[in-house]
């Protein structure tokens, strides 16, 4: 079983940057996928970004490419997201999730831990 936190939101005005950090206990980080998820008010959790178990490929959801980069850190049991260019409809709470397997899915269903998520705001 992995526990997992998510830290670096906060709100940013429209075109600035935020890092997101997510931080897994356990020794078995490297066994996982990890994906970013967002929830804003009214609508589905989707997909963000997620990255293989050895950093070897990412996946991003249309909304995101370009703007964002998902990157992990093994030796530390950590994953990033670094958003740039932000927009109004990026506002959600962000949520690592870790899916114990090889293959990257887009879908929330196919992750077996989550975070408590943290809130991005951004202003126009």
């Amino acid at each position: 079983q992995v526990q997992l936190a998510e830290s670096g939101g906060g709100l940013v005005q429209a075109g600035g940057s935020l890092r997101l950090s997510c931080t897994a206990s356990g020794r078995t980080f490297s066994s996982y996928v990890m994906g970013w998820f967002r929830q804003a008010p009214g609508k589905e959790r989707e997909f963000v970004a997620a990255v293989s178990r050895s950093y070897g490929i990412s996946k991003y959801a249309d909304s995101v490419k370009g703007r964002f980069t998902i990157s992990r850190d093994n030796a530390k049991n950590t994953v990033f997201l670094q958003m740039n260019s932000l927009k109004p409809e990026d506002t959600a709470v962000y949520y690592c999730a870790a899916r114990e397997s090889s293959i990257i899915l887009l879908v929330s269903g196919g992750y077996n831990y989550w975070g408590q998520g943290t809130q991005i705001t951004v202003s126009s």
